[in-house]
This record gives structure tokens, sequence and C-alpha cells, in this order.
């Protein structure tokens, strides 16, 4: 599914209504380059999930952060990992397969840690507020269309 995004808020919108489906263990894989709205999106992840999403920042200087709500969010930024050993040593599939939902900024710079079964999202900058978000179930027959 492709949906194209004019705002901040309308992301945050689109990825609110998207949270409402996740379940416990749920992944979800952000793809996209450096400002195209990887972070925004989780502030709209975070209040999906009844999270407050003034919490929310991008945890770059220390990989992982965790927000309660619903269930617990857990927010990993990719974007300065060296090699997996740097999540290895912090235990990350604990959490990936954990108990909460977890998202994951950067997500392409681990595509062989990543579980069976994901949702990914990749973020496109097509103008200065507009972005094409194509979201695709990798391994799973939920069909996540519905809840946006």
């Amino acid at each position: 599914m492709e949906i194209i995004s004019t705002s901040a808020k309308q992301t945050q919108e689109i990825a609110r209504r998207l949270a409402r489906s996740f379940k416990p263990k749920d992944v979800v894989a952000l793809i996209g380059e450096l400002g195209s709205g990887k972070t925004v999106f989780v502030k709209g992840m975070s209040m999906g999930l009844g999270c407050s999403s003034r919490d929310v920042l991008s945890p770059t200087f220390v990989l992982m952060r965790q927000y309660q709500g619903k269930f617990v969010l857990n927010h990993f930024d990719l974007y300065r990992l060296k090699d997996i050993h740097q999540l290895e040593r912090i235990g990350y599939e604990e959490y990936f397969y954990g108990d909460g939902v977890t998202v994951i900024e950067w997500a392409d710079r681990i595509p062989y840690a990543l579980p069976e079964e994901y949702l990914q999202i990749e973020f496109k900058i097509l103008a200065d507020n507009k972005r094409l978000l194509k979201i695709k179930s990798i391994g799973k027959s939920r069909n996540f269309g519905e809840a946006v």
C-alpha cells in the first residue's frame, strides 16, 4: 500500500491509526533517508499505543528508548550503528521477540537481524512537506491497510 502524506501532522495520524492494530511482538521496520519522517511517524505510533508523544525523541545516541503505553514501545534508531555487536550487547532479540511493540529506524542496516515477520514502511521525500509512505507486510498474512 502507498500513502502520500502532506504534513507531519498527517504522518502522525497515519501512524496513530496503524498503531491501534498492533499487538505484542509486532516489529515495524522504518526505512528512509535523513529527514524523511521516521521519527515523526514514531511519535504518531506512540500516541496510537497510549504513550506520550512528548517523550519520543530520536534515540540516535543510545540506540534504543522505551515508552510505556498500552504496550511497551521499543524505539530503536540505528543511524549510528557500527556493527551488529552493538545490538547484541543490549540484547536486541529480547525486544524484537518480547511482549512489546518494536519500531526500528534505519532498519535497512540490519536486514539479517530482522524477524521473519514484520511491517516495513519506506519513506520517500517528494517535496518539503510531502512524503510517500510504502507500507508492506513481510512474512505476515495480516492486512494492516484497513487500519489506515
